[in-house]
């Protein structure tokens, strides 16, 4: 009998023992899994909130190239898209212009006489975006005319909806850039700007 009874208090104490070492194990995993957790619910968040300014963008791109379509309420469109998931998100639009998609990032022309990639004072330029200057980008700003390929850039920043950034080092607030690219419907004949100009 006192073997039983010294044996049932033995059992007890390991039984006992388990239950507070699986209580340390789960209490020293938990802040580990719930920053996971955390981690991954907002890099999905991210990238929903990446795919939805994506899709937006492109259906404004797509009704802008359209005769007639009004910049402000198409911009208006894409920040309602982007407030339904991200309300305190910062929204800023740019568009620009190019006589063709091939033109898209490139400088204008230039004759570089001393062969040294600049375009130098004195040197000869096109002025393709016809602002009397020399750019490196030979974009026009604002939505062009008929046939112009226009790139439409938007930029959104919103804070993150999980804290874990700051516990890793990440920065507080999310910046996404998202573009498109799409010519305009021919309703018109195409303006082209081909004055020439000195480089300064």
């Amino acid at each position: 009998m006192r073997i039983l009874s010294s044996l049932t208090r033995r059992m007890a104490r390991i039984v006992c023992d388990r239950q507070a070492a699986t209580l340390t194990e789960f209490a020293l995993i938990l802040p580990v899994f719930a920053m996971m957790l955390m981690g991954i619910f907002d890099m999905g968040y991210n990238v929903y909130a990446a795919g939805i300014l994506q899709g937006a963008i492109h259906e404004a791109a797509r009704d802008g190239s359209i005769e007639g379509s009004t910049p402000t309420a198409l911009d208006a469109n894409v920040a309602a898209a982007v407030r339904n998931i991200a309300p305190n998100a910062s929204i800023t639009t740019q568009r620009k212009s190019y006589t063709s998609l091939s033109d898209v990032g490139r400088p204008e022309d230039f004759d570089d006489a001393n062969a040294n990639g600049q375009c130098d004072a004195g040197e000869l330029f096109t002025d393709t975006n016809g602002n009397g200057t020399f750019d490196t980008d030979r974009g026009r700003l604002g939505s062009g005319g008929a046939r112009d390929a226009v790139e439409y850039i938007v930029t959104v920043s919103y804070p993150r909806a999980f804290p874990v950034a700051r516990l890793v080092g990440l920065p507080a607030t999310v910046s996404l850039t998202s573009r498109t690219i799409l010519r305009n419907q021919p309703f018109n004949q195409q303006a082209v700007f081909n004055q020439k100009g000195n480089c300064l």
